[in-house]
């Protein structure tokens, strides 16, 4: 019988939209040690689909495509996930990353939560955080760090009151009482 999840795949899939999905093969072979699996071509060279193999885990990517619901960072501006990578050395992973290109987005330190833990954003906008687990802490432990850690932190800046738009005024003739109409100044 065939299974629902392909062999080697986990219930959750990280896809990736890149700008630029072959330089990314690269890189994350060079940063992050990733194998590639496949890669389907896509229009003009493109790369329409390709999955990779970091340790136990497959991630997808693909190039963005004019018209299609997702977008890569560039054109986002911005990411709104982080790729979370469990390393057996996260020290050497990250200088490892860093490297290849990635920059800096969090340096690492040691979490309340019994990881290791740093932040690298990739030449193609995607976050990463790498971590190597140190040590197990119970739920409770973890709740009282967490709580010390947080009250350590400034807080966080309110946010900006945006002026509400007043709807624009079309141009054009107004009728008076009379019938008349006269042009408005604008």
């Amino acid at each position: 019988m065939v299974s629902y999840i392909p062999e080697g795949t986990r219930t959750v899939t990280p896809h990736l939209v890149i700008k630029g999905a072959a330089k990314a093969i690269d890189f994350y072979t060079r940063a992050f040690g990733a194998r590639e699996k496949g890669r389907m071509p896509g229009p003009g060279g493109s790369v329409g689909h390709a999955e990779l193999q970091i340790g136990d885990s497959v991630i997808y990517l693909a190039d963005e495509w004019p018209g299609a619901p997702a977008q890569s960072p560039q054109s986002l501006k911005g990411s709104s996930i982080v790729v979370h990578l469990y390393v057996e050395d996260v020290d050497a992973a990250f200088q490892r990353a860093l490297g290849a290109g990635a920059k800096v987005a969090q340096p690492l330190m040691d979490m309340f939560w019994g990881d290791r833990f740093g932040q690298v954003r990739d030449p193609f906008g995607h976050l990463w955080s790498l971590a190597t687990h140190k040590e197990d802490v119970s739920r409770d432990e973890m709740a009282r760090r967490g709580r010390e850690f947080m009250a350590s932190l400034p807080p966080p800046r309110p946010a900006k009151k945006t002026a509400a738009r007043k709807p624009a005024k079309k141009a054009g003739r107004a009728k008076k009482a009379g019938g008349k109409g006269k042009k408005r100044r604008q």
